[in-house]
């Protein structure tokens, strides 16, 4: 599907130089001179490489649909994880890497959208909430609770992040998958 360079948007994948982009940034210029266009970020599905590139409202660019399909997160082996199919049962193994440092947040059974494009798997995405115990945070410092300053903590799963003065070590929390961040104490 052929569309304009100013109706790229954030998570679009487009086929650009002969390779399959995801646009991560794009800002609108609109110069004093001349025609406005958008500038875009673009990351490498294959590689992971980034490029940064100008798109004028006359170019056209081809935008590709990802099947977008539910897995279930079975098990890890080494640096491939493994994950079957909710429809056909059928296991896939991909590397670890096409998650990042995300992988952390995989929990046994959990569901997540593998997307693949021509029968090959791009991407893995997590659902945006996860609830994970905090294995240590530092003591809460008496008259400290009025300012809004956060301390870090350790998750159960190794991650470091940074939470309000109120959780404690032992207590469950929920935590955004995408930018790593304290959301709330789980129920």
């Amino acid at each position: 599907m052929k569309i304009n360079g100013n109706e790229i948007r954030p998570g679009a994948v487009i086929q650009h130089k002969g390779g399959l982009w995801v646009a991560v940034k794009i800002q609108s210029v609109k110069p004093g001179k001349g025609g406005a266009f958008n500038q875009v970020e673009l990351k490498n599905l294959i590689d992971g490489s980034k490029l940064n590139e100008r798109f004028r409202s006359s170019e056209t660019v081809e935008r590709v649909r990802l099947e977008q399909k539910d897995h279930q997160f079975l098990y890890s082996d080494g640096d491939m994880l493994t994950f079957m199919d909710l429809e056909t049962y059928d296991q896939i193994q991909l590397p670890g890497d096409l998650l990042g440092e995300r992988k952390a947040f995989l929990q046994d059974g959990m569901t997540v959208v593998v997307e693949s494009h021509e029968g090959r798997p791009i991407s893995v995405s997590l659902p945006d909430h996860v609830t994970l115990e905090v294995v240590e945070a530092e003591p809460v410092v008496k008259g400290q609770t009025a300012a809004s300053s956060n301390k870090p903590a350790v998750l159960e799963n190794g991650i470091r992040v940074m939470v309000p003065p109120f959780v404690g070590t032992g207590e469950k929390i929920i935590v955004d998958t995408n930018d790593l961040t304290y959301v709330k104490r789980a129920d």
